[in-house]
């Protein structure tokens, strides 16, 4: 096994005060590449096994989409088909082709191709796009990072267009601004949806009743809707793995059912609806009816609604899985449905409320009705789950304010729960369906909130086969003019129908937009504020091997958001206090633009000053879909984790014959020249060039078989390590405490109104209101000490 030893300046540290060594344990180059390659290369399944996944993603991807026929034809024609029957035809066409342009081109072919290693949803996109250009907001990010083996990205060529692409994105921080809030805007509509299609499904849904029971009032179908949605979020806490066996029977049998009644209702009535397949009748369709035509978009809308989700939960399934469900189960199944609803409205005009219900065979009507309603709960169970996760991504990015995350399975770390926003997803949605009281205006709100989710997908889709995929301009530019063909052309349909329940969706939007980019600004300009302040390194040494004070036994955890240099905290922590512990562990937790982090790379150790100042960083590296707990696991983790740097580092001293270790020898030369201060003044040093007086970057993976053998100089390195773990053993043993930062943000006095209001307000509230990061860490209280300081920024 091959060792790797770089020597680079740190340049986020105090110029010439710091040194990294970088050592990488880890396979040669070449059989490194090869292995990354057949990681990330798509999976090939048996015939078998493809078939069972793509039954169980029927469960779980498509319910949405395939309870649109209980609302499309209602939303299209609210006031029945009062002129000609052919306009039926037309609509049927429009669903046609709309079916055939986003949900199966688009998505299942292109869009689900543009996963994160599996995830999908508009935070993977934005995730797959911060990997492959420099527009992360939160610049906590190290060169390490990117050796990730799940931090793959592609190079460019300087003179080729994605290179310029991703100049141009680079070049100012408005730009990645920009990019950021459209991100958040999906990311909100995406949550209106977990809103508005437990909604407008359940209440489609149980407005069967009404046929069968035409002496029930509407009111009374709202509470039968309001009953079944209270139980629906009040299960959520149990989670999905225990009911989700069931999900994918009830779905397929639901596509069986819809399926059989086309083909049924288009041999009972009106074979003639096949000749909308003809795209000549959308031009007749919007000759004919003029506006009213254009406003009807809006429904016909709904029939692709479900997609987005399609694309949010992928991380379950395979693509290959997801296209053969859909191109060989849901998609003639919905051809059919719709065509068959449409062949009984051009025979019964004044059934098109609930033309479903009323188009179904008597016989078999109630377990229909049973079917239907249970399929309305899977598609409001698949769309809830997809806003926990996406709330858990906006969560580990920063864009989030710190909620309680519950994993209800042991087996699947996708499904989880939120609390928090259960509850308001679930008051949200009853307010919705008992103020509406209706489908038509809760379809509307429902078509804007979905419309906007696909505009901003197609957005980063564009960015992606730039910067990702390297597609030809021109295959670009075709992509970017079908979708904005399609989407544009809906945009402006619901527009018209703001006043009339699409302004739901924008309202919600716009208070979930307005807390997450608080939140993502304030904690930008406290991690910035934090950066500018933190002590440097010229400070620490002057303070001696005793840092000035009484070195207590024991080990303190200092908790910082800084992934390098010495934090704020700690000089504010040692200025008011007489002592500090032995050891001092810096830990900086951060999330990375990645779906996951290996366990064996999650953990990088530094050391800060000399040896004998027993001072050390420990960043522990998690990804978006990862599980972070502190709890004994993690504090063993990281402790695990110290010894083997301890025991590593030992190692590299006795190996100064190598040329790659030439460390010291750099060592030497800085030590002769002195450290800089701030000013680039030069300190006195009486350190011995021999201790590493480095910050020195170690990335940290599992115990290796390395080879310890050491030359007879090194003898004394091997005891200086015994020595040194024993006494982080001691230390260990006579305590651990928690020092994490209570920190109040303050807006400065000459700040401008409107970031006082965020910041004095706003993101004050929000901080108070959000769990503390002693409750998100599990440290107990017996452990823990609080530094309180104030920030201006």
């Amino acid at each position: 096994m091959d060792s790797r030893v770089e020597i680079d300046e740190d340049t986020e540290n105090d110029k010439g005060s710091m040194w990294v060594l970088d050592q990488k344990l880890d396979q040669p180059m070449d059989e490194e590449a090869g292995r990354l390659k057949n990681m990330y290369r798509e999976k090939k399944f048996s015939a078998l096994l493809l078939l069972r996944l793509a039954f169980q993603s029927l469960g779980v991807v498509y319910g949405d989409l395939g309870t649109s026929p209980l609302y499309v034809f209602y939303n299209t024609f609210p006031s029945g088909v009062v002129d000609d029957p052919e306009d039926v035809v037309g609509a049927l066409s429009l669903i046609i082709y709309s079916l055939t342009l986003i949900p199966l081109l688009k998505y299942v072919f292109v869009v689900c191709r543009a996963n994160d290693n599996g995830q999908g949803g508009t935070f993977a996109l934005y995730s797959l796009l911060c990997r492959h250009a420099k527009i992360n907001t939160i610049p906590n990010q190290h060169r390490t990072d990117e050796e990730l083996t799940t931090y793959v990205r592609s190079t460019f060529h300087e003179r080729s267009f994605a290179a310029k692409t991703k100049r141009w994105l680079e070049r100012y921080a408005l730009r990645k601004n920009a990019l950021l809030i459209l991100v958040l805007v999906g990311t909100c509509m995406v949550i209106g949806d977990g809103i508005l299609t437990p909604a407008i499904s359940v209440l489609s849904a149980v407005g069967g009743i009404q046929v069968e029971h035409p002496q029930l009032s509407n009111e009374v179908v709202v509470i039968i809707a309001v009953i079944i949605l209270v139980g629906l979020f009040s299960m959520q806490h149990y989670g999905t793995d225990r009911v989700g066996w069931l999900f994918a029977p009830i779905v397929l049998l639901w596509f069986l059912l819809i399926g059989g009644i086309g083909i049924y209702n288009i041999r009972k009535y009106e074979s003639g609806v096949l000749k909308a397949f003809s795209p000549v009748h959308i031009f007749r369709y919007f000759k004919r009816r003029g506006k009213d035509g254009w406003t009807s978009l809006g429904g016909i809308l709904l029939s692709i609604t479900g997609t987005e989700a399609l694309f949010a939960d992928l991380s379950h399934f395979p693509v290959s899985a997801i296209q053969l469900a859909f191109t060989v189960v849901v998609f003639p199944c919905l051809l059919l449905a719709y065509a068959g609803q449409a062949a009984f409205i051009m025979n019964n005009k004044t059934n098109v409320v609930d033309a479903f219900y009323r188009s179904i065979p008597e016989s078999i009507y109630w377990p229909v009705f049973l079917v239907a309603t249970a399929a309305a709960i899977v598609a409001s169970q698949a769309t809830i789950s997809a806003t926990f996760s996406i709330i858990k991504q906006a969560l580990a990015l920063g864009c989030f304010p710190r909620v309680k995350v519950v994993h209800t399975s042991k087996k699947f770390l996708g499904q989880i729960y939120v609390p928090d926003i259960n509850w308001i997803l679930m008051i949200l949605c009853i307010a919705v369906t008992a103020g509406f009281k209706n489908q038509s205006q809760i379809g509307n709100a429902y078509g804007t909130a979905v419309v906007i989710v696909m505009l901003v997908t197609t957005f980063l889709m564009i960015l992606i086969m730039l910067l990702v995929w390297r597609c030809h301009w021109i295959l670009v530019l075709i992509f970017t003019a079908l979708s904005l063909l399609v989407e544009c052309t809906y945009l402006f349909a619901v527009l018209f129908k703001v006043d009339q329940g699409g302004w739901v969706p924008l309202v919600i939007a716009a208070a979930f937009l307005l807390v997450m980019y608080v939140w993502h600004y304030g904690t930008v300009k406290r991690y910035e504020f934090e950066m500018h302040s933190k002590v440097s390194m010229a400070w620490v040494l002057g303070l001696g091997p005793s840092l000035g004070l009484v070195r207590v036994p024991g080990i303190g955890l200092v908790y910082t958001e800084l992934a390098s240099g010495v934090p704020h905290i700690f000089s504010h922590f040692i200025t008011n206090l007489p002592a500090i512990h032995s050891v001092v562990i810096f830990v900086c937790v951060k999330y990375l633009p990645v779906y996951t982090v290996p366990e064996d790379e999650r953990f990088l150790v530094k050391r800060i000053g000399p040896k004998n100042f027993h001072m050390f960083r420990c960043v522990a590296r998690y990804g978006y879909k990862d599980l972070h707990k502190k709890d004994d696991d993690f504090e063993k983790k990281l402790f695990d984790s110290l010894f083997l740097f301890v025991r590593l580092e030992s190692m590299m001293e006795g190996c100064s014959d190598s040329d790659e270790y030439s460390l010291y020898g750099q060592l030497t030369q800085q030590s002769r020249d002195g450290f800089l201060d701030n000013n680039g003044n030069s300190i006195s040093s009486n350190l011995d060039p021999t201790i590493s007086s480095v910050d020195s970057i170690v990335p940290v993976k599992s115990p290796l078989n390395v080879n310890n053998t050491v030359s007879s100089s090194g003898q004394g390195s091997a005891q200086t390590e015994i020595d040194e773990l024993e006494f982080l053993n001691s230390c260990r043993d006579a305590g651990v405490v928690h020092i994490l930062g209570n920190t109040v943000v303050r807006a400065r006095r000459d700040s401008k109104f409107y970031r006082k209001i965020a910041i004095n307000y706003i993101y004050a509230f929000l901080r108070k209101i959000c769990r503390e990061n002693s409750v998100i860490f599990n440290v107990p209280h017996e452990s823990l000490l609080n530094v309180g300081q104030v920030f201006f920024v």
